[in-house]
């Protein structure tokens, strides 16, 4: 049977008390010592712990706070007694510890270098990833049998057709908007004709393809970071390597090959609906009837802005796949992860699409593609 914790006081021929200590000093069966040691009024001068069977870390520290603060000498502990009181006594939680200042400057820089060279390491990783995914479609080249064409096929209903809507919506209302602010911007000159120019050029060379490409990174780039994200939460991706398939090869080329597809035939499906909602802008609020439009727009707007948009449109897909599937094949550790790495995809696969157009736009303008 363990004996509770407790004390007696006795009065010292010289003056003063000692506090004898009896039974198991530990935290299941110390109750209510610790109260009545903070109600002692009486000056302590020793405290016995010669009857104590058993002490814990917690009842070391009661012992060593009560001698403390009373001044008392602790007298017949045994050794184990001794030593975890010894051991207490050096994290003494009485005394401040000064926590570390750091200027915020400091600070400043060390989050700066920080997210440098996070940011140059994923690129690495990246540009390694890229370098595997190239040598899997080369590999699949050489051995088409290895090709899995159901899994494209799949991924073209995913990343194309289920995006119709939200895409059509999107670019019809992107349509709308370029017109309305075309035309009261240029209505102050009376040229509210060149409406048609602002519209035509502008979807087809840039905005068409932009748009889609953000939206098909924020659709299909994040479901795929969580798709494969989740595979390697579960360990799908280990057990495919141990019987000898590639993931690379299984997973990320047939997402890859779909997206660079597909985005061409978006970029050209959204194009047409921005064209349809300015021009339906344009023949309510100028009053330009259809027919006009599209004679105009065809006059206006050269076959180049519309090659620019196609030899852009693969480009994104290809960078837009192949950073949703870097970032589920980083997901290591638990479902957290999973919503941490999809939403890397999307931003990184936004911000390399954007860095990209601006590429373009320079390299185009440069030839003359103006």
């Amino acid at each position: 049977m363990v004996h509770s914790a407790d004390f007696i006081q006795e009065s010292l021929p010289d003056g003063g008390n000692i506090l004898r200590f009896s039974g198991n000093l530990a935290i299941a069966t110390i109750g209510d010592l610790d109260s009545r040691l903070h109600a002692l009024s009486d000056s302590v001068m020793q405290i016995d712990l010669g009857d104590v069977t058993h002490i814990d870390t917690v009842g070391a520290w009661l012992i060593y706070r009560t001698a403390k603060q009373s001044g008392a000498q602790i007298v017949n502990a045994h050794m184990d007694a001794a030593r975890l009181i010894e051991a207490v006594s050096g994290v003494d939680q009485t005394e401040s510890i000064a926590p570390v200042r750091r200027s915020t400057l400091a600070h400043f820089l060390g989050e700066i270098g920080e997210g440098v060279v996070v940011a140059f390491t994923t690129l690495l990783h990246f540009l390694g990833f890229v370098g595997q995914v190239v040598k899997a479609s080369a590999i699949l080249i050489l051995h088409p049998g290895r090709f899995r064409w159901h899994s494209v096929v799949q991924h073209f209903d995913m990343v194309g057709v289920r995006a119709l809507g939200i895409i059509g919506l999107m670019s019809f209302l992107i349509g709308i908007v370029i017109a309305q602010q075309g035309a009261v911007q240029l209505r102050q000159f009376g040229a509210e004709v060149f409406t048609i120019n602002l519209v035509g050029r502008l979807t087809f060379r840039e905005l068409g393809i932009l748009m889609t490409a953000i939206m098909v990174a924020g659709r299909s780039g994040s479901a795929f970071a969580a798709q494969i994200g989740t595979m390697k939460i579960t360990e799908e991706i280990d057990a495919m390597r141990t019987i000898g398939v590639v993931p690379a090869e299984a997973l990320v080329v047939p997402r890859v090959i779909a997206a660079v597809i597909m985005m061409p035939l978006l970029g050209i499906y959204a194009s047409l609906m921005a064209i349809i909602g300015g021009g339906l802008l344009c023949w309510i609020i100028l009053e330009i009837p259809p027919a006009t439009f599209v004679i105009r727009l065809r006059e206006v707007t050269p076959m180049t802005d519309f090659w620019i948009g196609m030899i852009k449109a693969p480009v994104f897909g290809a960078i837009i796949a192949m950073a949703g599937c870097f970032q589920g094949m980083q997901v290591e550790g638990n479902s957290e992860q999973v919503g941490l790495k999809t939403t890397a995809a999307v931003v990184q696969a936004i911000f390399l699409v954007i860095v990209l157009d601006a590429f373009f736009a320079v390299f185009f303008s440069e030839i003359g593609w103006d």
